[in-house]
């Protein structure tokens, strides 16, 4: 029974601002769109052919759908077509039937409205659906082609067993995440409730040197923490300054079991979050997905020049840390804590040393040379 709802026009209201791509120009949308339908079909090829070594596959479905949702309201907006009016007359023939429930945004038809009848084969449906795609690569795509893919849409989405309702609603809150700057007022901040000594502290400014024999120390306030660092690898990376990333997330995502760990700040005082979001596992995880940026970053010169990153490794750091507090924060923040972290990395590594400067009010972290030295 579908509990939730939401209407089609406040989605494509509300998604609009994260379409950067040029508002004249159809070919990245068409290409875009008929991308996600194979994305579609390669989702349920997966999971129909081995479903127990395809665990994810509701949620890659789901994003899939969802994506491809994305680019369709894109293309209905270079052509002035009204989405929701688009899925209206989509679900009116060929076996749909259009169910008034009540949307929780203001009025208009509601995403969990469409439920198709028809009981089609599910390769059939995707079939249909990659045709109707394939369809629409041409100079200027006609409504009627458009409304036939929204039918095949709805066709292979029932198919699945997905709800339309919670397809939007992901789609939605993943756009918005990774493509808008957030509200500072509505993020989290994980330790306000603890007291100062559990805290990651509000500014700090912690001095990274390197020795003659290579290795890297840490001092915070006067006195080292952590242990020594090389690179740990036959070819030179600087990945002994890989400290900077920590601290990247603990003054911009307010997030760091490395670093609470490194000065001890641990939130003790509730033995749920000591073990949960501070504890061995956390810190591995946060250690993960340092160590596999790092690995992505070499590719891309350390994001040198760079006012971006991909959505597709936001995505996969969304995976690496579903489960852990920092998972409500959005991929623009993910994004934000990357950029400004490897900014600093890239002047360390340079210079073999300097001061790391993080303000979590600002959400920032910055780089001072060597012979700065706090106020």
């Amino acid at each position: 029974m579908v509990t939730e709802s939401i209407a089609l026009s406040a989605y494509a209201r509300e998604i609009a601002p994260t379409d950067i791509l040029d508002p004249t120009d159809l070919r990245p949308v068409l290409l875009g769109l008929y991308g996600e339908v194979g994305g579609i079909m390669s989702a349920a090829k997966k999971h129909k052919r081995d479903p127990a070594s395809f665990p994810g596959y509701e949620r890659a479905a789901r994003e899939e759908f969802g994506d491809a949702l994305w680019y369709l309201a894109a293309l209905c907006r270079r052509l002035s077509i009204d989405l929701e009016g688009l899925f209206a007359e989509a679900s009116s023939g060929d076996g749909y039937r259009l169910v008034s429930i009540a949307s929780d945004l203001a009025g208009g038809a509601c995403a969990s409205a469409f439920l198709p009848t028809s009981t089609a084969d599910l390769d059939a449906r995707l079939f249909k659906l990659g045709r109707s795609a394939a369809a629409l690569l041409v100079s200027k795509p006609e409504r009627t082609m458009l409304v036939g893919l929204a039918s095949d849409y709805l066709e292979a989405l029932h198919g699945t067993g997905l709800s339309f309702a919670n397809v939007v609603r992901f789609n939605l809150a993943k756009a918005r995440g990774a493509f808008l700057e957030p509200n500072s007022t509505q993020l989290r901040d994980f330790d306000a409730d603890f007291d100062s000594e559990e805290q990651l502290p509000r500014a700090f400014a912690i001095r990274v040197s390197q020795r003659p024999s290579g290795k890297t120390y840490l001092q915070w306030n006067g006195v080292f923490v952590g242990d020594p660092l090389t690179d740990n690898i036959g070819d030179p990376d600087g990945y002994r300054f890989h400290d900077v990333f920590h601290l990247a997330n603990a003054a911009v995502l307010h997030w760091s079991p490395v670093m609470r760990a490194l000065i001890k700040h641990k939130r003790k005082s509730k033995p749920s979050y000591d073990e949960a979001q501070d504890g061995g596992r956390a810190i591995v995880v946060e250690e993960g997905v340092t160590a596999w940026i790092f690995s992505q970053a070499k590719e891309l010169d350390f994001f040198d020049n760079q006012k971006s990153v991909s959505l597709g490794l936001l995505k996969s750091i969304g995976d690496f840390v579903k489960g852990f507090e920092v998972d409500t924060c959005p991929l623009k923040l993910w994004e934000r804590s990357i950029l400004q972290g490897y900014e600093v990395f890239r002047n360390i590594r340079k210079a073999e040393g300097g001061w790391i400067v993080g303000n979590r009010e600002e959400r920032t972290v910055t780089y001072k040379p060597p012979e700065w030295r706090p106020m």
